[in-house]
């Protein structure tokens, strides 16, 4: 017999789901009801994040999808990894060079659409775009004073992906969906063979792992109303020991990184990480690798809770082709031609209503576990969001990494992080 919460929770997130997918698909058109350009096409930019390494072919299948439906325009895309692709938006824009759209997630869209910097998607609407196209719980996502400036353009989940090979020649038992974290430590401790380079664990000391295993924990970030944090607490506490412990024992150190970019990813497909805390995002990456693989919900403690991501796409308040970047704007995120792309490929997953498309994903034999992304979203954990987003994100990572280096305790490291974030919040 369930428990009556898990039923609450199960049935909360069956509905949420069912918002989030629910989207019919559309064409956006920048040639109805748009004057002709002179002297040629126009140029529009788009700056990504999600599409490289894995996924500019991807892109670009959409891209000449779009450009054969609006002849008129060209779709140029620039990329950068996620470590410097919002330094290098926040530049562009305040130096006036920004792309004419551009990727935004759900933590980092506030900040710009406070500041001014997005155009109202609401005022280039073309002859036959709906906003039906789109669950009402994605688009209120990226609505900001009633204006839509951005249009959800796809969701993902963070899960366990593990090394099976690793696992059976340890004679450990795989991770199972109630796995806790006391699971996960005894089972990375047994897999974790430093003479060999192999290590049972991976989870990133971050913000975005914090405020995931403090609601594991049974803990809150902030406060309801928003005013002031509360993870300075026994759960937080709790929750940065549990990250901060693995440093150094079954995952490595931050000398032993050395600032390296991809680490974990390059550990993982050379297959000397058995547990890897990522997100299905990484699954197209990892089809080829020489080993056998699979995915399961996350661990938790007092509770389960898996971080769910929402991205966007938005497009300049200074953009010269306003009308042309919401039609690219709209193609991208409701086209039936991006929906299946993104299906096919394991390119995160698109908000549509067209359950053969979603039943796609799940066919895809890599990883076999796909059901764990969906149950996933039985039990989630939204990112806390403020204006002052990246300070915030920043200001935790900073302190946490500083206890795994030892250079202070956990206690006093969520002190630092809860005395500067309070002070962002005013």
């Amino acid at each position: 017999m369930q428990h009556p919460m898990k039923n609450t929770v199960k049935t909360a997130a069956v509905a949420l789901v069912a918002g989030l997918l629910a989207a019919a698909c559309s064409q956006g058109s920048a040639t109805k009801g748009a004057e002709s350009t002179p002297g040629g096409k126009v140029t529009v930019r788009y700056f990504t994040f999600s599409a490289a390494p894995d996924h500019v072919k991807d892109l670009d299948t959409i891209v000449a999808a779009f450009e054969k439906a609006n002849p008129s325009v060209d779709v140029v895309v620039e990329t950068a990894p996620y470590d410097q692709y919002f330094t290098k938006l926040q530049t562009s824009i305040a130096g006036g060079t920004a792309a004419d759209t551009f990727e935004l997630n759900y933590e980092n869209f506030v900040t710009y659409a406070s500041a001014g910097s997005l155009l109202d998607l609401g005022t280039v609407r073309g002859d036959g775009d709906d906003d039906a196209a789109y669950a009402a719980e994605s688009l209120a996502a990226f609505k900001h004073d009633g204006k839509q400036y951005a249009l959800p353009e796809s969701f993902s989940t963070v899960v366990l992906l593990y090394n099976k090979d690793l696992f059976a020649k340890a004679g450990v038992a795989e991770p199972t969906a109630d796995w806790t974290w006391a699971e996960e430590q005894a089972a990375a401790a047994k897999l974790t063979d430093k003479k060999k380079g192999v290590f049972g664990d991976f989870q990133p000391v971050t913000f975005f792992e914090f405020y995931k295993a403090l609601k594991q924990a049974g803990g809150e970030f902030m406060a309801p109303d928003g005013s002031k944090t509360t993870f300075n607490s026994p759960a937080g506490v709790k929750a940065a020991t549990w990250l901060v412990g693995k440093v150094g024992k079954t995952m490595p150190t931050e000398a032993q990184i050395g600032g390296t970019a991809d680490y974990d990813t390059n550990l993982f497909k050379s297959g000397k990480l058995a547990m890897w805390h990522n997100g299905i995002w990484q699954f197209a990456g990892l089809k080829d690798v020489p080993f056998n693989w699979d995915v399961v919900v996350e661990p938790g403690d007092s509770a389960k809770a898996s971080a769910v991501f929402h991205n966007s796409v938005a497009a300049a308040a200074a953009t010269k082709h306003p009308k042309e970047a919401g039609a690219w704007a709209r193609f991208l995120t409701s086209s039936s031609v991006a929906a299946q792309t993104r299906i096919a490929s394991s390119w995160e997953l698109p908000p549509v209503s067209d359950q053969a498309v979603l039943a796609g994903y799940l066919k895809d034999p890599k990883p076999a576990n796909r059901q764990a992304v969906f149950d996933s979203l039985n039990a989630i954990a939204l990112p806390p969001v403020i204006v002052r987003q990246q300070e915030m994100q920043d200001a935790v990572t900073e302190a946490l990494s500083n206890a795994a280096a030892g250079r202070v305790t956990v206690e006093e490291a969520l002190k630092t992080a809860a005395d500067k974030v309070d002070g962002l919040l005013g």
